[in-house]
């Protein structure tokens, strides 16, 4: 069987290629799941797609009307998927429900980092020889207080750093986890949390309750030299919200490995065209912000537990097996 995968990046198809190598072949296609690319799959049982597919239900009945049967999504968030409707047209979805939570973690520690101690800005001067020190004062993290918001693998191995660098622990989720109490950190309400941290991080899902959790009222609650930083999802920021703070001057940083408005922007050349998203276009011009391309679990580590777990999934699809990657599982044949 050949496997049809959406938006894979250079760095992905040999991996790809490898993992399903004398298993099953392969079309690795780098452009993204959308409406207009969706007929690309006819023919196809299996298709695998990234985060930022479109396959909402407009896309998954022009899949289904193709033969596909399955969809393999590499990524742990499925919020891009229409599962009503996947579930109505009797096509198989799976996801990776789990893979390297250091990968996030370590990648939020370093843009919460990279803002406090001005390493972009330090870069650039450099570069042009300018060796001045002038606006580049950071501050230590040791003593301070980390906001850590959703506490489970990621939110962990995140509070785990923050303890090695001596920091003090607040908690926000709707479960407590013990490993992270065992820490020290103290679960409180969200709104003290947002009351009390130098350093928030977001590592909390994207669901209908957790949607701009960072809105107008979260922001206004911050201290001005907060560092805040998100890469979970773009969703859980409000970013005219955060826009507007910016502009009167609030917070020693911000770092986005995310944006509520990606989608057709992330993990695409835009250098040539420029783009019409003023938002983010603000956001960028912001120099005590960071930006970066949803680029957090990118590590050789973590992609390849995505990939095998991706091979997996259509594994146990063919054998008719359901594993917990299963969010929509294929229909059970009439006796």
């Amino acid at each position: 069987m050949e496997i049809l995968a959406f938006g894979v990046q250079s760095d992905e198809k040999p991996l790809i290629e490898k993992a399903f190598a004398g298993q099953h072949d392969v079309r690795c296609l780098d452009v993204f799941l959308t409406e207009d690319t969706a007929p690309i799959a006819a023919g196809y049982e299996v298709i695998s797609t990234s985060v930022n597919a479109d396959l909402g239900g407009s896309v998954l009945q022009t899949l289904a009307a193709g033969g596909t049967q399955m969809i393999a999504q590499r990524s742990t968030g499925f919020n891009n998927i229409d599962l009503d409707v996947a579930e109505r047209l009797a096509l198989q979805v799976a996801r990776v429900s789990y893979y390297s939570p250091h990968s996030v973690a370590e990648f939020a520690w370093t843009l919460a980092m990279a803002v406090n101690r001005r390493i972009v800005r330090a870069v650039s001067r450099t570069r042009d020889f300018d060796f001045r020190l002038d606006g580049l004062l950071g501050r230590d993290m040791h003593g301070r207080t980390a906001g850590v918001v959703g506490t489970g693998k990621i939110g962990e191995a995140f509070a785990r750093i923050a303890h090695g660098f001596g920091m003090n622990l607040l908690g926000w989720d709707i479960a407590e986890n013990p490993a992270c109490t065992a820490l020290g950190m103290t679960y409180v309400e969200k709104e003290r949390l947002f009351t009390e941290a130098d350093l928030i991080s977001l590592h909390v899902p994207l669901l209908p309750a957790t949607h701009h959790i960072i809105g107008e009222d979260a922001l206004s609650a911050m201290k001005d030299d907060a560092i805040l930083v998100n890469s979970s999802r773009g969703g859980l920021v409000d970013s005219t919200a955060l826009v507007a703070a910016l502009r009167a001057g609030r917070f020693t940083g911000v770092g986005l490995d995310v944006y509520e408005a990606e989608a057709g922007l992330f993990y695409v050349d835009k250098s040539m065209e420029g783009i019409d998203d003023d938002t983010l276009a603000r956001l960028v011009t912001f120099p005590n912000v960071i930006v970066t391309s949803h680029q957090a679990y990118y590590t050789r580590d973590a992609v390849g537990q995505i990939i095998d777990a991706t091979v997996r999934n259509v594994a146990d699809y063919l054998a008719g097996r359901r594993s917990e990657n299963v969010l929509v599982p294929a229909p059970v044949a009439a006796p």
